[in-house]
This record gives C-alpha cells, structure tokens and sequence, in this order.
C-alpha cells in the first residue's frame, strides 16, 4: 500500500436489500461506459424479488470480468425514485458521508489508473474477475470533506457543460431529423415520385473510403474502433489501445463510420476531426453534392440496421456484408433539393460539430483532473 493511501473497505460497505415486495419494476445496468443503462434483459418468469435495490447516493459495479475488459464497470446512482439491479452487481455506498463523498469516491472509480490496476490484480482468476473482498483492498486517497468538496464542485461543471453541449446536440440533430422527414419522407408516395426523384441504392450515395493513414500519424484521441464507438447512436469515447504498426483507414470530418461487428448495436458516429479507423469500421464517404446530414439520416435508422443484419455472415458475432450494405434501397432526390438541405442544414452542422469538438476537449480536462487525484493533498 503506498504511503497516504489506505483500503476502500475502510470507508464502503456492501448494500443488499432485497426487492422482495416488489414495489420497484425500473431496472438498471452499468455499462463499460461507467453509467447506468435500462436493462434489455427478458423479464418474462423472472423474480424480481431477489433483485437489489438501489437508491440515491449508492453505488453499482459489476466485478466479473473486469480483468478481461480492464474496465470497471461502476456508476452512482442520483435519481430520486429507487431502481433495481440484478444481484450480479455488488451495490454499495460510503459508511460516512461526511468523510467521503460518494461523488469523489466515484471519481476515484473513473481513474483509467484504477481499470489498468483492477485489471492487474485479476490475473489470477480465468474469467479475469474479483472478489468483494479484493476490491474492497483497493488503494483510495482521500483528502478533507472540504477538499473533497472542492475537487467534485470542478468536476461537475466540466460534467454539466459536457451535458449542456450534448443537449444542444441532441436538439440539432432532431430538427435535422424533423427536417428530412418533412421534405423527403412524409406524403412521399414510392409509386408515383416527384419529378426528378427516384429509387436507388446506397451507392448512388457514398463511398467507402480507401485512403489509408499510417498509425505513425494518430494517436488514442483520434483512433476509432469497434470498440470505442457507443451503442444506440450514442457516438464514441477515447480509444485504450492502437494498432501495433501498420496503416488503418483513413476517415474525415463528415464521414460516416458505423461498427461492422454485432451491427444491431447500431454503432454509428458523424466524424466531427480526422483520424484513422479500424479495418471492423466501415468509412463511408458522402458523394459530391451529398449533404452528410442526409446520408447520416439515412445510415442511422432502424431500418437500414436491420438489412445490414439480414445481409451480415456469422451467428455468434455477425458480420455486415460490404457489397449487401452499398444496395440499401432509398429514395434520391433532385439535387436542387439536396442542395437546399443542404444549406438549411449547414449552420446545424456547423454547431453539431463546434460542441462535439469543445466536449472532446472538456473529456480531455476532465480525465486531467481524474489523474490528479493521485496527487491531491489536504
């Protein structure tokens, strides 16, 4: 144990009361993202009574297979109403919140140092997982209440400006959204098309990229995998590893990329810098006079993943087709409308991608502060 750190047991205990009367239905999970998630479980015949329940100021992680993963899988939970979680996670909660507040020791759980150690101390088990007891002899610094207090104040209007910035994002997106329905999907009959209009395929769209990038030339902020691309649209977070050598695709601001792997994850990313992807990312590359907005509408739907799925080889981890997927039907436009979609939608885009860039910054100062922890005095 290194000087001025002590046991996380010290200050936590385990949390484990029971739904057994069934007054909560709302269950959660936690995602390697390190945030609680609604959970897609089948529920039919299950018995939600030996379910945990979590309320406001406790925490949830998951310790199995944390040393695969090398991440741990934790989140606070802020809501009011209660939830439940399933009894494969360990809730738990500060002894005292007047020594430790359950906002800085969820810090402390977000530090990358802190995955990289679980995930060294986990060696030992096959299923790279750990014990309550083991985690409970995790290092923790904790400093005065009122530091601590100081440090969570500046976390959180990082966190509240990254939140601010989402929702502007998200207000954007759905009134190009509500855009591109309006003109190109609501009363369009596929019979009869308005003139200039007609049917075609992806193709007639985008391409994939073929440009290449050596991995000399990016770096963990602008490398994009399978496995930094979110789930559900929800867009990307910082890459942990890169390719060892060689070169990787090369994508621009404007492409489109979407994971080929599991494709009813329906990952998918609106590229707002440049940088390089792995060869399970698909780049697609709007045509000239193709506004990426629209083709992002187009790629982003649940019915596109779902041909993407029918088209895809292999059951256990399913494989989009790349030929199948660029003779996606959909309906082309007359370009003058394009064109118009294009410079309404502009100053969308334009802020889309200004908020995107200041929260990769703001992640960036917010894993600056995580890492400084460590060195934190009284």
């Amino acid at each position: 144990m290194k000087s001025n750190y002590s046991e996380l047991g010290i200050y936590i205990r385990e949390v484990n009361k029971r739904n057994s009367d069934l007054t909560i239905s709302k269950l959660l999970g936690v995602s390697m993202e390190k945030t609680f998630i609604p959970s897609v479980a089948n529920l039919n015949g299950v018995d939600l009574s030996i379910y945990k329940v979590l309320r406001k100021g406790q925490l949830a992680c998951k310790l199995m297979s944390v040393g695969r993963d090398e991440k741990l899988p934790v989140d606070l939970y802020n809501e009011s109403e209660p939830a439940i979680i399933s009894s494969a996670y360990y809730v738990f909660e500060p002894k005292d919140k007047d020594v430790l507040l359950p906002e800085y020791l969820m810090m402390w759980l977000c530090r990358p140092e802190n995955d990289r150690y679980i995930g060294f101390i986990s060696g030992g088990d096959v299923r790279g997982g750990i014990s309550w007891e083991t985690f409970c002899s995790l290092p923790i610094k904790v400093p005065s209440i009122n530091k601590q207090r100081e440090i969570v104040k500046e976390y959180n209007v990082i966190q509240n400006r990254i939140a601010l910035n989402q929702q502007l994002i998200q207000t954007l997106e759905e009134t190009a959204q509500a855009i591109y329905k309006q003109w190109f999907v609501e009363g369009i009959d596929l019979e009869n098309l308005p003139e200039g209009w007609e049917i075609g395929t992806v193709a007639d769209l985008c391409e994939y990229s073929t440009k290449r990038v050596s991995i000399n030339e990016i770096s963990l902020d602008n490398y994009i995998s399978t496995e930094n691309m979110l789930q559900n649209r929800s867009g990307i977070v910082q890459a942990n590893s890169l390719p060892i050598n060689g070169s990787v695709t090369n994508f621009e601001v404007g492409n489109i990329l979407i994971s080929n792997i599991r494709p009813y994850f329906k990952k998918i990313w609106h590229a707002n810098f440049n940088g390089g992807c792995s060869n399970d990312v698909l780049c697609f590359t709007p045509r000239e006079n193709v506004p990426p907005l629209y083709l992002y509408q187009i790629l982003e739907k649940d019915n596109f993943f779902e041909y993407v799925m029918a088209g895809s080889k292999g059951t256990k981890m399913p494989r989009g087709d790349k030929k199948w997927i660029m003779n996606y039907e959909t309906v082309i436009p007359k370009n003058e409308l394009l064109e118009k979609f294009s410079k309404t939608t502009y100053i969308f885009q334009k802020h889309i991608q200004l908020r995107k860039s200041e929260n990769q910054k703001l992640a960036e100062l917010k894993d600056l502060l995580l890492s400084k922890l460590a060195t934190i005095e009284n």
